[in-house]
């Protein structure tokens, strides 16, 4: 699977171990920026991620910014990206399972580096349920 992973400098040190973990696993990454901790704003790399996934360069996409809002209102600013801000496992499963989410948002400054790490495991392991209700509903958004 490939994964676009992007973040700005209150995300980097999380994206870093993110990336490791999903090489460790096998996983193909594309960083699409920060590249440090210095300063910056989020919106071009939530948007660099988004299109990644759009456009079909990556299966899944994860941004990461110091709350994870900003970067997910971004992702989700591109048309066909459906990103969910998790914050614990349970709604990086439902956002799979019954959203067909194909971006994760976290926040760096809102949870620990082991949990992430469960959150990105849940989100990409887990498929969409492709029950009809939530279907109908994803369909909805993309109206």
């Amino acid at each position: 699977m490939k994964v676009a992973i992007g973040s700005d400098h209150g995300g980097f040190d999380m994206k870093e171990a993110v990336i490791a973990h999903l090489k460790e696993k096998g996983y193909e990454v594309t960083d699409v920026g920060c590249y440090d901790r210095q300063s910056c704003d989020y919106p071009p790399y939530g948007r660099a991620v988004a299109h990644a996934v759009a456009d079909g360069k990556a299966d899944k996409g994860i941004v990461i910014c110091t709350t994870g809002i900003g970067i997910s209102i971004t992702a989700n600013k591109v048309k066909g990206i459906r990103a969910g801000l998790c914050h614990d496992t349970t709604s990086a499963y439902l956002t799979r399972a019954h959203n067909d989410a194909n971006v994760l948002a976290m926040g760096a400054g809102l949870i620990g580096i082991y949990v992430a790490l469960d959150i990105v495991d849940t989100f990409l392991e887990t498929e969409f349920s492709g029950l009809e209700k939530h279907a109908r509903r994803v369909a909805a958004i993309e109206e």
